[in-house]
This record gives structure tokens, C-alpha cells and sequence, in this order.
């Protein structure tokens, strides 16, 4: 990122003291220094976009999905609202001028003196913005404790559909990779970005916070808009082809985005956030022959055309069968995934990749990080995956591991902070 020309001050920058020398407008930085990362006009554009970071609604959710993902999940310690909203105002900040393309506060890694910590970290100096959003959520916890505290004032503000997810057919779901009370969501086309972002966050926040769990991901596995080819997963077959599009509009209104009558006024033009870490079998669905594959997914592996149909975007044709059976099976996953099968019910799927080593016995820790956004978790997310958690014949290939839900706000104005509507007096 490009290295600001401002002058911070000798000494250390607190929360408020970063609140205050960094100003609420920040210019986009231009393409700056590529650091050899890019290899062509076109790419080095791409590169250098700045994604808006103040809108209606919070940027990272319909904005075309980047490739790469740091997920990082909060718990808070401070006992003290104002302390708490002061480090999300600070947060503000840093994520405004990071996605802009700045250091996390004015000549951050070296202006503080060699006789100080620097106010950033330094690792993403140079490099562009890659089109990074920041996208914040609040869990069920954050508003009451497990034994009924309400230790921010904000228990009666807590939305009706901001629930712990209930447990699914096969679920195994690890603790240490589940819930949490602050979310936030790094999108990026460069990793180091990123991982800068969110490391930077989480450094100011010390004390206040600490990360629960994290999840690095790569190579998006949906498409949120019309411009974007559909991307594949780890089982080699093109993800998310029916998702919804940005430029859906009327979809994304009644599927994605909060209206005031809901419940919570605080929450409209904001969304629901559900994430699911799904490991893959890896090995055993490697050794399965590509008839049966196309058999449990509903589509054709090279293509991605539905069973039966010629082209990806074909529609689904689940009434039809062939010599052996519905063209596509009862029980493959795409049939237990459509709005056809659901009532209409649809969410816009955000997902990544991702591979952590190996589990201690040869096997890889790989598989989906799976991302949802809705209007209503529990009439849209719940259904679905019941479904799937009963009849899905992938479920012979794949472990849930990982759970969470967030509300996520809305958009900012010129004067807002990330939790301003729900913080609000």
C-alpha cells in the first residue's frame, strides 16, 4: 500500500489519538508501486481499483467476489461500551484508509521513530490496494453472555433472527472454530493484503479483544456478479453457478438486504452473515469414479451443465428422467440446493477454498469455507441446510467443522462508525 505523506507525531498513537490525526476522509490512492506483482496494464488497474468503502451498504457482501479471504472472529474482553465503541470508531478508521490503499494510521511503519512500536506493521508498504473491502458483524453473544449479561446496554436492540444456528444432521462442529462476537471479513486480490488488514485490526484491538478463530482463504468458489466466470472448489466442479447477482436487484432486496420492518431499524440495508467451515474428503472422493461425482453434484463435471442439458446456465430440469432415473438424482446436491426445492428460498453465497495442511494421518485439511448472506438466517440458511443435512448423497464427502452467525449493519455515511446505528443513544 502506498506509503501516506503525513506526518505522525513522535510519539505512540492510541485509539483516540489515531481517531483523531488520521480525519474521516480519506483520497483513494492512485496505482502507486506494484512491487512487481503485476504483469500488465490491465491487471496493474485491477489492482489499483479502491472498492468505496462508505455506501448504503457495507461493501464485501454483492461486490464482485475477490480471490482471496481472511476471515477473523473476536471475542470481547472490555466490560465497557465506551471503550468497546471507541476501538470500533479506531477500527473505522484503519479500514477506510486500508481499503483506500493507505497505511493503517499516517506513516505508520516508520514515522512513530525507531524508538517505538509502528502504528503498522508494515508487511503491505508498496503494494495496492487489490480491491480490499472490510465487512463487520455482530454475534448472538456480543448482545447477552451465555448466563443472560447484558454488558453493553444493547440486549433489547438484539434482532429476533440473530440466533446460534441449531445443530444439523452430522454435524462436528469444533468449539475453537465456531461463534464468536465480532466478525470481520477481508477480501482482497492480493493475500498480503488481506492478512495486513486484519492483522492490523486485531493489533489495535489488544486488550479489548482477541482473535477466537481465523480462516485464510483462496480462490472464490462463487460468483456475485454478472461479469465474473463461475469459479470451481475442491472438488473440481464449477461453484455456484445459480447464485444471486449483484446486478439482480429486486433479488437482492428480497433476499439479501434488511428492510426497516423486519425487527431491529438499526439493522436495515444490513444482512445476515453464516459461515460454515465444511472439510472434503479429500481422498475418498478422489478415488470415486466421474459418473458417480456427477451423479452426487447434479452436474457435469467439465461443463457444469445441469444433468441432461448442454451449457452451465441451462435450467434445471428436475421433472425429467432417463433410462436409469431422474436425469437429476433425488438426492444430488444441487436438487436439495435450488429454490425450486426450497419454496424460492435463495441466499448469496460468498465462499473460499481453503487448505490447512494435513490432519496427522495423511489426509489434507482442505475443503470449503463456506459464506452466506441473507435477510433471515432462520427462514432462508436454517431450511436449506436442514435439507441437505438429511438428504445431501454429498454428505459421504464432507464434514461440517465450523459454525457462526452475525448480523451484519448497514452501510456508512460521512459520519459513521461500524456499529453506529446499533450504538446509537
Amino acid at each position: 500500500m502506498s506509503r501516506d505523506r503525513e506526518t505522525a507525531g513522535r510519539g505512540g498513537i492510541s485509539r483516540r489519538g489515531l481517531i483523531g490525526s488520521a480525519g474521516i476522509g480519506v483520497a483513494a490512492a492512485g496505482a502507486g508501486v506494484l512491487a512487481g506483482r503485476m504483469s500488465s496494464p490491465a491487471s496493474a488497474a485491477a489492482a489499483s481499483a479502491v472498492v468505496p468503502f462508505r455506501a448504503v451498504n457495507q461493501a464485501g457482501i454483492v461486490t464482485p467476489a475477490q480471490d482471496r479471504l481472511h476471515f477473523a472472529v473476536f471475542d470481547v474482553h472490555t466490560r465497557s461500551r465506551a471503550e468497546l465503541v471507541d476501538l470500533l470508531k479506531t477500527w473505522t478508521l484503519m479500514a477506510e484508509r486500508m481499503t483506500s490503499g493507505h497505511e493503517a494510521a499516517p506513516n505508520g511503519a516508520i514515522g512513530a521513530g525507531t524508538y517505538k512500536p509502528p502504528t503498522d506493521t508494515g508487511e503491505a508498504l508498496d503494494l495496492s490496494p487489490s480491491r480490499l473491502t472490510l465487512t463487520i458483524g455482530f454475534g448472538p453473544s456480543l448482545f447477552t453472555t451465555a448466563d443472560g449479561v447484558d454488558r453493553f446496554g444493547i440486549a433489547s436492540r438484539k434482532p429476533k433472527a440473530l440466533t446460534d444456528l441449531p445443530k444439523f444432521t452430522g454435524d462436528a462442529l469444533d468449539p475453537a472454530r465456531s461463534g464468536g462476537e465480532i466478525a470481520i471479513q477481508a477480501c482482497a486480490d492480493d493475500p498480503q493484503v488481506a492478512v495486513h488488514a486484519i492483522r492490523n485490526l486485531a493489533r489495535v484491538g489488544f486488550g479489548a479483544v482477541s482473535v477466537r478463530w481465523s480462516q485464510l482463504g483462496f480462490g472464490r468458489t462463487s460468483s456475485t456478479s454478472t461479469s465474473q466466470v463461475t469459479a470451481r472448489n475442491l472438488l473440481g466442479f464449477k461453484d455456484g453457478t445459480r447464485n444471486i447477482k449483484a446486478e439482480e436487484h429486486d433479488t437482492v432486496d428480497k433476499f439479501v438486504w434488511v428492510d426497516r420492518g423486519d425487527d431491529q431499524a438499526w439493522m436495515a440495508g444490513g444482512s445476515y452473515l453464516v459461515t460454515r467451515r465444511i472439510r472434503m474428503l479429500i481422498e475418498p472422493w478422489d478415488r470415486t469414479t466421474l459418473h458417480e461425482q456427477e451423479r452426487v453434484i447434479g452436474r457435469t463435471k467439465g461443463t457444469g451443465a445441469p444433468m441432461g442439458a448442454k451449457d452451465e446456465f441451462d435450467e434445471l430440469d428436475l421433472q425429467s428422467a432417463g433410462p436409469s432415473g431422474p436425469l437429476v438424482d433425488k438426492n444430488a446436491h444441487v436438487r436439495l440446493a435450488s429454490a425450486e426445492e426450497l419454496g424460492g428460498i435463495q441466499i448469496l453465497r460468498r465462499g473460499y477454498n481453503f487448505t490447512d495442511g494435513s490432519d496427522g494421518f495423511g489426509h489434507l485439511d482442505a475443503g470449503l469455507f463456506f459464506i452466506a448472506y441473507c435477510r433471515n438466517p432462520l427462514t432462508q440458511f436454517v431450511p436449506m441446510q436442514e435439507n441437505l443435512a438429511r438428504n445431501d448423497a454429498l454428505n459421504e464427502y464432507i464434514k461440517h467443522v465450523g459454525s457462526a452467525v452475525f448480523a451484519v449493519p448497514p452501510g456508512l455515511g460521512a459520519d459513521d462508525y461500524w456499529g453506529s446505528t446499533l450504538f446509537a443513544s
